[in-house]
């Protein structure tokens, strides 16, 4: 009689190991899938190294490397290595404002020369002011003619040239990707939270998410960072940048607040791993959520993420494209810099997303994406989404 009372017992647990071997037969799968096509990339294209990580459902699935951390040390790559990830940075530095914005501290239609504390003025249109919002959406008018590495490039008072940084179009009319735009905005953090750029967002944002990352080389474990390789075509081989991560520690130690702020490279200077990075976008394709509360609002979220024209496809240092992956829209950011390439895309309704980090490629192009990155995004997709 005991016996035949635990048969259901009995029957619903084979049922669910059943279950469970075939979940695990079915990711098994996926990730050999995936790594016979990361092979076959790296067969094809000149490649040192990928990190990435797949989402599903809005959680981690996947997280796996491949190459070489280090070519001359002979280090292969881990999921442990950190990455400075280029311009996917400006997203946590307009995060940074909407934080601010919030807290109404700020409004993005300020008129940012009241923001930055000189004029940021188009000569050739100077009754229409420059918003924060025109900033962070690439639609300022503003150009990297004279560099942006320094304020001064665009400060009248310090450089005679400044009338170079603006394009001939009227501000708010025209879209030219522009890095001054950001490490202007990290100054404006500075300015109205008193507290120095790199803090500011490891306070506010890395900490709260639990993410092992910052704009500080000093701050970071240093045998932790992927060296970066930009491949030299004359001499068809890898050339290391060991100037990515310069940690300007002089600099840093005289930082003026809202000033030198560059030195912490607003607009590209993030350096973090694969799998951190998945996280900090799970926030963003859960509208500003996470597991402990919220990072900003679903107000905030959506209008980083919401396009203002169809010429550019660019929201507030988020961008949506349909050339990614056939056949999905996705949003988010890529980034180059020091011969690293890096995409992070993800879709909000079907609560997936893709971080692919590469630490040196070749730097042919399709459909406005790195092709090696597209190849890399749509391996993952292919293997663990579609």
């Amino acid at each position: 009689m005991k016996l035949f009372k635990l048969i259901p017992f009995l029957f619903l647990l084979c049922f669910c190991n059943l279950i469970t071997i075939a979940q695990t037969t079915s990711d098994l799968f996926q990730a050999t899938k995936a790594e016979i096509g990361f092979e076959k990339i790296m067969q094809e294209e000149k490649v040192v190294g990928f990190s990435v990580a797949v989402v599903k459902n809005n959680k981690i699935v996947y997280t796996h490397s491949f190459g070489m951390q280090d070519i001359e040390k002979n280090i292969p790559l881990t999921d442990n290595a950190i990455f400075r990830i280029a311009s996917i940075s400006k997203s946590f530095t307009a995060t940074s404002i909407m934080q601010l914005v919030e807290a109404g501290k700020i409004s993005l239609d300020d008129d940012f020369s009241k923001l930055v504390g000189f004029q940021v003025r188009n000569p050739k249109f100077p009754s229409t002011a420059i918003t924060l919002r025109m900033v962070l959406s690439h639609t300022s008018s503003i150009n990297d003619s004279e560099g942006y590495f320094t304020l001064d490039a665009i400060n009248p008072a310090k450089n005679p040239n400044y009338a170079k940084c603006y394009n001939n179009y009227e501000p708010g009319k025209g879209y030219v990707y522009c890095n001054l735009n950001f490490n202007m905005t990290g100054a404006v953090i500075e300015r109205v939270s008193g507290e120095r750029f790199d803090l500011y967002v490891k306070h506010h944002i890395l900490d709260p998410l639990g993410l092992y990352a910052g704009y500080c080389v000093d701050s970071l474990d240093k045998t932790r960072f992927a060296t970066l390789y930009e491949y030299d075509k004359d001499a068809a081989k890898f050339v290391a940048q060991p100037t990515a991560y310069n940690p300007r520690s002089e600099e840093i130690k005289n930082h003026i607040l809202g000033e030198t702020t560059p030195v912490f490279s607003p607009t590209g200077g993030m350096k973090i791993s694969a799998k951190d990075l998945a996280k900090y976008m799970i926030m963003h394709a859960r509208n500003g959520k996470f597991k402990g509360g919220r990072i900003i609002s679903k107000k905030s979220s959506m209008e980083m993420q919401t396009k203002l024209s169809n010429e550019e496809n660019y929201g507030l240092a988020l961008e949506t494209t349909s050339k990614l992956i056939p056949g999905e829209t996705m949003c988010g950011h890529t980034g180059s810099a020091y011969g690293l390439y890096s995409a992070m895309f993800f879709n909000v309704k079907k609560k997936f997303g893709i971080v692919v980090i590469c630490n040196g490629c070749g730097s042919t192009y399709d459909s406005g994406f790195n092709t090696v990155i597209k190849k890399a995004v749509n391996n993952l997709y292919d293997s663990f989404i579609k």
